[in-house]
């Protein structure tokens, strides 16, 4: 989610509408499970942009911020998403996925063959891999009616 965050803010200079996201996925069906992945940096701004998300639906799930020696940060959560969507997709039609990462391709393409389900993808289209666009179902760009009308920063 803060990924998203921080793409549409780079990109469109406003932020993603994370209630009318859940709005429009919620009037597709049954939203079953949606979670929220972020890094825990304990900072007044943070804590309420999660605390809005789980206001709104969303399961948040917080992974420590690690600062490296060299200065560099690591909080990266592809592997529990992975395995969020591997445990989720027996049990569900159709899985969506909030990320223009080309990593997920590999489990968007192994979930729609092993499961039979339905993969979407929401993503900035200028900076969603192509491969992830190509192997779901379903890609949904995020642009100007996907944003806020203004910016929070």
């Amino acid at each position: 989610m803060q990924n998203i965050y921080y793409t549409t803010r780079d990109v469109y200079g406003r932020q993603f509408d994370y209630r009318k996201f859940w709005q429009k996925i919620s009037e597709q069906g049954e939203v079953v499970c949606a979670n929220a992945y972020a890094i825990q940096r304990n900072d007044d701004g943070q804590i309420k942009f999660q605390d809005a998300l789980r206001h709104i639906g969303f399961d948040v799930k917080l992974k420590p911020f690690t600062q490296r020696s060299d200065g560099s940060a690591k909080g990266d959560w592809d592997v529990g998403i992975t395995i969020d969507v591997m445990e989720s997709a027996p049990q569900v039609d159709v899985v969506v996925l909030l990320s223009g990462d080309g990593d997920f391709e590999i489990l968007m393409h192994k979930i729609k063959m092993d499961y039979g389900v339905t993969t979407c993808v929401y993503g900035v289209p200028e900076l969603t891999a192509r491969a992830l666009v190509e192997v779901v179902d379903q890609f949904c760009p995020i642009e100007a009616d996907s944003l806020l009308n203004y910016s929070r920063e």
